[in-house]
């Protein structure tokens, strides 16, 4: 019976408007109260605590300042485009009270050149397996002649290839 007892779809539709918190005006309107009252919820002793441990535990402060703000939204204490001014001030206070804490932290960011590597270096591995199934490379081809690795180029034919023998339509054909 327990599966029974959650909303149906469109239940909320049927509900009077305001009963939420977040369906009536905020508390907050200005941005500068809205820090305020953050930085003064986050610097009491338990709320700090609670941060530091969950860094410490692996939660990256983008998704703790998110966390936080999103919440209070959902309260009704200001709205979501002040939390969108908000954010990277509550990011850096959260970054600073954990580096002078001494707390190793993620920040949450994505690092484009990171990632940029990675996807090319999984680039090389997949274009040098279609090699070696097409058989352009055996024995020590890869010794002598190693893939670019990031934006190296290659100088000619340093791969041994030549020009490939033509296949299919084009040998039929002679194009090349």
């Amino acid at each position: 019976m327990q599966n029974f007892d959650a909303p149906i779809p469109g239940q909320s539709l049927t509900e009077t408007p305001g009963n939420r918190p977040y369906e009536r005006p905020p508390e907050i309107v200005d941005p500068e109260e809205a820090i305020q009252m953050h930085l003064t919820r986050l610097s009491q002793p338990k709320k700090l605590t609670a941060v530091l441990d969950m860094l410490e535990l692996g939660m990256d402060i983008r998704s703790m300042t998110t966390g936080l703000l999103r919440s209070a939204v959902a309260e009704g204490i200001h709205t979501v485009d002040v939390s969108l001014l908000i954010a990277p001030v509550v990011h850096e206070f959260i970054k600073t009270t954990a580096s002078e804490a001494g707390v190793e932290f993620e920040e949450g960011f994505v690092n484009e050149e990171k990632e940029e590597r990675e996807r090319r270096k999984m680039a090389q591995a997949k274009a040098k397996r279609k090699l070696k199934k097409n058989g352009y490379l055996e024995g020590t081809a890869t010794e002598e002649a190693p893939l670019p690795v990031d934006g190296e180029e290659l100088p000619g034919d340093t791969l041994g290839m030549g020009d490939p023998e033509p296949q299919g339509l084009m040998k039929r054909r002679g194009m090349m």
